[in-house]
């Protein structure tokens, strides 16, 4: 069973950082794509980020410039750091990943329980 789990999320003042981790584990062979989502209160879901297996890297127009994702292969964890924090960036902030389980050839698409990211004005 693969798990997706973050950490990091929390209240901080705008202007100020966080830095949001996504460990995956259990029977893993690979891990392609990962991804940072958030989404607010009645908003749709969106891609804040992602990164490659080669560390290609993509942002929200929003979020470029202050966030910067990278990855931990050897961990296969993926970070968020956010920095000049904006009170339009409180949302949960969920982890996707696309992850090949041990003995099988597909590919899957897992999620985080996602994290609570409050900046106050």
């Amino acid at each position: 069973q693969v798990q997706l789990v973050e950490s990091g999320g929390g209240l901080v003042q705008a202007g100020g950082s966080l830095r949001l981790s996504c460990a995956a584990s259990g029977s893993i062979f690979s891990i392609g794509y990962m991804n940072w989502y958030r989404q607010a209160p009645g908003e749709q879901r969106e891609l804040v980020a992602g990164i490659t297996s080669g560390g290609n890297t993509n942002y929200a127009d929003s979020v470029k410039g202050r966030f910067t994702i990278s990855r931990d292969n050897a961990k296969n964890t993926v970070y968020l750091q956010m920095n000049s924090l904006k009170p339009d960036d409180t949302s949960v902030y969920y982890c996707n990943a696309v992850v090949r389980p041990l003995s099988v050839t597909n590919y899957y698409h897992y999620w985080g329980q996602g994290t609570q990211v409050t900046v106050s004005s």
